[in-house]
């Protein structure tokens, strides 16, 4: 069976003036499922939001090909959203104009599109905040407004870049929850960025380990923990294993 999402000896070099050339990517693979929650972990500097970048359009790799659906990819497009860790809300917009952006942008109706953002912004756990403006929000509802106006635009692949990094443990732990029970609701193809190992085991279907810069796929490991998860599955034996085996494959290429 092909994959949904093919990515095929990447390679991408920056060429800043004045400076040296750096090798992001070199000979990167991948190969993500329709309906898949991948997660992908590396030491900092790895290229992991660089291949999420060469996926959303708006880099384009030196050599090799990423394919989605069995289209090469060759700019951005409606079919993949992205939700960054700096939230990325427009301040002087309240949530459901947050949410709205994506179709309004696609000149979608003023009527249509306030029903979808409110069928999204009922999903992430908002109701009621609509009028709210950013600044009235924690960071926990921040993000929720964030992955609200991805999943406005009905993306097929949703690409998750650190989202959670800026919140505190308690309310990541809850996102990560939320996450889930969305993820389940919508059933998106989800590529989702992490420093955390434990959070990469929670969420995902799988786990792909990167080298250090310049990047490459080192191993892949499959989650098969049950579902739907829950917090208490995170003490249990085959949890630890896996967060084990992962550390061994990651922790060379972090440590010098």
């Amino acid at each position: 069976m092909t994959a949904y999402i093919q990515g095929h000896n990447v390679n991408l070099t920056f060429r800043p003036p004045n400076r040296a050339p750096v090798r992001a990517l070199q000979g990167f693979d991948i190969a993500v499922n329709e309906g898949e929650f991948l997660s992908i972990v590396g030491p900092s500097g790895c290229g992991k939001s660089t291949f999420l970048s060469i996926l959303l359009g708006l880099l384009k790799p030196d050599s090799g090909e990423i394919d989605l659906h069995g289209k090469s990819i060759d700019g951005p497009g409606t079919d993949r959203a992205m939700v960054f860790q700096e939230f990325g809300l427009l301040p002087w917009r309240s949530v459901v104009q947050n949410v709205e952006l994506g179709l309004q942008l696609k000149g979608v109706p003023a009527t249509p599109r306030r029903q979808t953002a409110q069928h999204f912004i009922e999903m992430v756990g908002l109701k009621g905040f609509e009028g709210h403006y950013p600044h009235e929000l924690s960071g926990g509802m921040k993000q929720r407004v964030g992955l609200a106006r991805a999943l406005a635009t009905d993306p097929d692949v949703l690409l998750m870049d650190e989202p959670f990094a800026a919140l505190d443990a308690q309310t990541r732990d809850l996102m990560q929850v939320e996450l889930l029970r969305i993820w389940q609701a919508a059933r998106k193809t989800v590529l989702f960025v992490t420093h955390q190992i434990d959070e990469a085991i929670y969420l995902s279907d799988r786990v792909l380990v990167m080298t250090k810069r310049p990047g490459r796929a080192k191993k892949i490991f499959q989650i098969d923990l049950p579902r739907p998860r829950n917090y208490e599955m995170r003490v249990t034996p085959e949890f630890n294993d896996l967060k084990l085996d992962i550390w061994n494959a990651l922790k060379d290429e972090i440590m010098v």
